[in-house]
Protein backbone atom coordinates (compact mmCIF):
# COMPACT_ATOMS: atom_id res chain seq x y z
CA UNK A 1 0.00 0.00 0.00
CA UNK A 2 1.02 3.63 -0.33
CA UNK A 3 0.84 6.96 1.48
CA UNK A 4 1.05 5.41 4.93
CA UNK A 5 -1.63 2.76 4.36
CA UNK A 6 0.07 -0.42 5.57
CA UNK A 7 -1.46 -3.68 6.74
CA UNK A 8 -0.42 -2.90 10.31
CA UNK A 9 -1.73 0.67 10.14
CA UNK A 10 -5.16 -0.15 8.73
CA UNK A 11 -7.80 -0.69 11.38
CA UNK A 12 -11.01 -2.03 9.89
CA UNK A 13 -14.26 -2.39 11.81
CA UNK A 14 -14.76 -5.90 13.21
CA UNK A 15 -16.49 -8.15 10.66
CA UNK A 16 -20.15 -8.84 11.17
CA UNK A 17 -21.52 -12.40 10.90
CA UNK A 18 -23.18 -13.40 7.64
CA UNK A 19 -24.99 -16.69 8.35
CA UNK A 20 -27.05 -16.60 5.15
CA UNK A 21 -23.91 -16.14 3.06
CA UNK A 22 -22.32 -19.11 4.83
CA UNK A 23 -25.44 -21.16 4.11
CA UNK A 24 -25.32 -20.19 0.44
CA UNK A 25 -21.71 -21.34 0.22
CA UNK A 26 -22.66 -24.60 1.94
CA UNK A 27 -25.51 -25.18 -0.53
CA UNK A 28 -23.19 -24.72 -3.51
CA UNK A 29 -20.56 -27.00 -2.01
CA UNK A 30 -23.20 -29.68 -1.37
CA UNK A 31 -24.52 -29.44 -4.93
CA UNK A 32 -21.05 -29.93 -6.37
CA UNK A 33 -19.96 -32.64 -3.93
CA UNK A 34 -20.08 -36.34 -4.84
CA UNK A 35 -23.69 -37.44 -4.72
CA UNK A 36 -24.90 -33.90 -5.40
CA UNK A 37 -26.11 -32.47 -8.70
CA UNK A 38 -24.60 -33.94 -11.88
CA UNK A 39 -25.12 -30.71 -13.83
CA UNK A 40 -23.40 -28.56 -11.22
CA UNK A 41 -20.43 -30.92 -11.05
CA UNK A 42 -19.95 -30.80 -14.83
CA UNK A 43 -19.71 -26.99 -15.02
CA UNK A 44 -16.47 -25.17 -15.74
CA UNK A 45 -15.45 -21.52 -15.75
CA UNK A 46 -15.98 -21.48 -19.51
CA UNK A 47 -19.38 -23.18 -19.46
CA UNK A 48 -20.67 -20.68 -16.88
CA UNK A 49 -19.74 -17.58 -18.88
CA UNK A 50 -23.09 -17.41 -20.68
CA UNK A 51 -24.94 -17.51 -17.36
CA UNK A 52 -22.71 -14.88 -15.78
CA UNK A 53 -23.34 -12.51 -18.70
CA UNK A 54 -27.07 -13.20 -18.62
CA UNK A 55 -27.30 -12.65 -14.87
CA UNK A 56 -25.34 -9.40 -15.14
CA UNK A 57 -27.76 -8.06 -17.74
CA UNK A 58 -30.74 -9.14 -15.64
CA UNK A 59 -29.21 -7.24 -12.72
CA UNK A 60 -28.98 -4.13 -14.90
CA UNK A 61 -32.68 -4.52 -15.78
CA UNK A 62 -33.56 -4.81 -12.09
CA UNK A 63 -31.56 -1.69 -11.23
CA UNK A 64 -33.31 0.27 -13.96
CA UNK A 65 -36.72 -1.05 -12.89
CA UNK A 66 -36.15 0.18 -9.33
CA UNK A 67 -37.84 -2.84 -7.73
CA UNK A 68 -36.05 -3.81 -4.50
CA UNK A 69 -37.40 -7.37 -4.48
CA UNK A 70 -36.18 -7.96 -8.01
CA UNK A 71 -32.89 -6.20 -7.31
CA UNK A 72 -32.16 -8.39 -4.28
CA UNK A 73 -32.94 -11.51 -6.31
CA UNK A 74 -30.69 -10.54 -9.23
CA UNK A 75 -27.85 -9.53 -6.90
CA UNK A 76 -28.17 -13.00 -5.42
CA UNK A 77 -27.90 -14.58 -8.86
CA UNK A 78 -24.69 -12.66 -9.57
CA UNK A 79 -23.32 -13.52 -6.12
CA UNK A 80 -24.07 -17.18 -6.75
CA UNK A 81 -21.97 -17.05 -9.91
CA UNK A 82 -19.02 -15.72 -7.88
CA UNK A 83 -19.42 -18.50 -5.31
CA UNK A 84 -19.76 -21.08 -8.11
CA UNK A 85 -16.56 -20.01 -9.87
CA UNK A 86 -14.63 -19.90 -6.60
CA UNK A 87 -15.78 -23.43 -5.71
CA UNK A 88 -14.61 -24.74 -9.07
CA UNK A 89 -11.20 -23.16 -8.53
CA UNK A 90 -11.00 -24.45 -4.95
CA UNK A 91 -11.74 -27.99 -6.09
CA UNK A 92 -8.84 -27.69 -8.54
CA UNK A 93 -6.54 -26.41 -5.79
CA UNK A 94 -6.07 -23.00 -7.42
CA UNK A 95 -7.72 -20.52 -5.05
CA UNK A 96 -10.71 -20.23 -2.73
CA UNK A 97 -13.54 -17.80 -2.10
CA UNK A 98 -11.54 -16.53 0.88
CA UNK A 99 -8.66 -15.74 -1.50
CA UNK A 100 -11.07 -13.81 -3.72
CA UNK A 101 -12.37 -11.80 -0.77
CA UNK A 102 -8.86 -11.18 0.60
CA UNK A 103 -7.57 -9.90 -2.72
CA UNK A 104 -10.53 -7.56 -3.11
CA UNK A 105 -10.15 -6.28 0.45
CA UNK A 106 -6.45 -5.60 -0.10
CA UNK A 107 -7.19 -3.89 -3.40
CA UNK A 108 -9.87 -1.62 -1.94
CA UNK A 109 -7.73 -0.66 1.06
CA UNK A 110 -4.71 -0.07 -1.17
CA UNK A 111 -6.65 2.07 -3.62
CA UNK A 112 -8.15 4.26 -0.91
CA UNK A 113 -5.07 5.70 0.82
CA UNK A 114 -7.08 8.87 1.45
CA UNK A 115 -9.28 6.78 3.75
CA UNK A 116 -6.91 4.14 5.12
CA UNK A 117 -3.65 6.08 4.86
CA UNK A 118 -2.36 9.64 4.89
CA UNK A 119 -3.08 10.71 1.31
CA UNK A 120 -5.50 13.54 0.61
CA UNK A 121 -8.26 13.35 -2.00
CA UNK A 122 -11.18 15.58 -1.17
CA UNK A 123 -13.08 15.45 -4.48
CA UNK A 124 -14.37 12.65 -6.68
CA UNK A 125 -12.01 13.77 -9.47
CA UNK A 126 -9.04 13.59 -7.12
CA UNK A 127 -10.08 10.10 -6.03
CA UNK A 128 -10.34 8.99 -9.67
CA UNK A 129 -6.91 10.40 -10.49
CA UNK A 130 -5.39 8.63 -7.47
CA UNK A 131 -7.15 5.39 -8.47
CA UNK A 132 -5.68 5.53 -11.99
CA UNK A 133 -2.22 6.27 -10.61
CA UNK A 134 -2.36 3.30 -8.24
CA UNK A 135 -3.60 1.00 -11.01
CA UNK A 136 -0.55 1.91 -13.10
CA UNK A 137 1.72 1.00 -10.19
CA UNK A 138 -0.13 -2.27 -9.51
CA UNK A 139 -0.17 -3.37 -13.15
CA UNK A 140 3.24 -2.48 -14.60
CA UNK A 141 2.84 -4.96 -17.46
CA UNK A 142 0.16 -2.75 -19.02
CA UNK A 143 1.91 -0.62 -21.61
CA UNK A 144 -1.14 1.09 -23.09
CA UNK A 145 -4.09 3.02 -21.71
CA UNK A 146 -6.20 0.57 -23.69
CA UNK A 147 -4.91 -2.51 -21.86
CA UNK A 148 -7.43 -4.14 -19.56
CA UNK A 149 -10.53 -2.90 -21.40
CA UNK A 150 -12.73 -5.95 -22.17
CA UNK A 151 -13.35 -6.03 -25.90
CA UNK A 152 -16.40 -8.25 -25.43
CA UNK A 153 -18.38 -5.30 -24.06
CA UNK A 154 -21.32 -4.17 -26.22
CA UNK A 155 -20.06 -1.72 -28.82
CA UNK A 156 -21.81 1.34 -27.39
CA UNK A 157 -20.48 0.76 -23.86
CA UNK A 158 -17.05 -0.08 -25.26
CA UNK A 159 -16.99 3.14 -27.29
CA UNK A 160 -17.85 5.21 -24.20
CA UNK A 161 -15.14 3.45 -22.17
CA UNK A 162 -12.43 3.85 -24.81
CA UNK A 163 -13.22 7.49 -25.50
CA UNK A 164 -12.29 8.26 -21.91
CA UNK A 165 -9.11 6.23 -22.25
CA UNK A 166 -7.81 7.69 -25.52
CA UNK A 167 -8.24 11.25 -24.29
CA UNK A 168 -5.34 10.53 -21.93
CA UNK A 169 -2.98 10.17 -24.90
CA UNK A 170 -4.31 13.20 -26.76
CA UNK A 171 -6.63 11.41 -29.17
CA UNK A 172 -10.09 12.93 -29.53
CA UNK A 173 -13.20 12.29 -31.60
CA UNK A 174 -15.17 15.29 -32.80
CA UNK A 175 -18.43 15.12 -30.85
CA UNK A 176 -21.71 15.30 -32.74
CA UNK A 177 -24.50 17.63 -31.77
CA UNK A 178 -26.81 15.69 -29.47
CA UNK A 179 -30.21 16.36 -27.86
CA UNK A 180 -30.19 18.02 -24.43
CA UNK A 181 -31.57 15.07 -22.46
CA UNK A 182 -31.25 11.29 -22.39
CA UNK A 183 -34.83 10.59 -23.48
CA UNK A 184 -34.30 12.50 -26.71
CA UNK A 185 -30.83 11.05 -27.12
CA UNK A 186 -32.20 7.52 -26.75
CA UNK A 187 -34.83 8.21 -29.39
CA UNK A 188 -32.18 9.55 -31.76
CA UNK A 189 -29.92 6.55 -31.22
CA UNK A 190 -32.86 4.24 -31.83
CA UNK A 191 -33.67 6.11 -35.04
CA UNK A 192 -30.06 5.68 -36.19
CA UNK A 193 -30.30 1.93 -35.57
CA UNK A 194 -33.61 1.84 -37.46
CA UNK A 195 -32.04 3.72 -40.36
CA UNK A 196 -29.09 1.32 -40.42
CA UNK A 197 -31.46 -1.63 -40.40
CA UNK A 198 -33.45 -0.18 -43.28
CA UNK A 199 -30.24 0.36 -45.24
CA UNK A 200 -29.07 -3.20 -44.59
CA UNK A 201 -26.21 -2.07 -42.38
CA UNK A 202 -25.07 -3.61 -39.09
CA UNK A 203 -24.72 -0.80 -36.52
CA UNK A 204 -22.89 -3.00 -33.98
CA UNK A 205 -20.31 -4.07 -36.55
CA UNK A 206 -19.98 -0.54 -37.89
CA UNK A 207 -19.32 0.91 -34.45
CA UNK A 208 -16.79 -1.83 -33.64
CA UNK A 209 -14.97 -1.03 -36.88
CA UNK A 210 -14.83 2.64 -35.88
CA UNK A 211 -13.60 1.62 -32.43
CA UNK A 212 -10.76 -0.43 -33.95
CA UNK A 213 -9.73 2.60 -35.99
CA UNK A 214 -9.80 4.74 -32.83
CA UNK A 215 -7.67 2.17 -30.99
CA UNK A 216 -5.14 2.25 -33.83
CA UNK A 217 -4.88 6.03 -33.59
CA UNK A 218 -4.41 5.83 -29.84
CA UNK A 219 -1.65 3.23 -30.09
CA UNK A 220 0.08 5.30 -32.77
CA UNK A 221 -0.08 8.29 -30.44
CA UNK A 222 1.40 6.25 -27.60
CA UNK A 223 4.25 5.01 -29.79
CA UNK A 224 4.96 8.57 -30.93
CA UNK A 225 5.05 9.69 -27.33
CA UNK A 226 7.51 6.93 -26.40
CA UNK A 227 9.75 7.99 -29.26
Amino acid sequence: MTDGATDDAVRLPPPTPHPELEQLIAVLEHLRAPGGCAWDREQTHASLVRYLVEEAYELVDAIEAGDDEELAEELGDVLYQVVFHADIAAEEGRFTLEDVARRMREKMVGRHPHVFGTAVAETADAVTARWDELKRVEKPKRTSVLDGVPRSMPALALADKLLGKVEKVGVAVEPAQVPPDEDALGAELLAIVAGARAAGLDPERALRRAIRELEGRARDAERSGDA
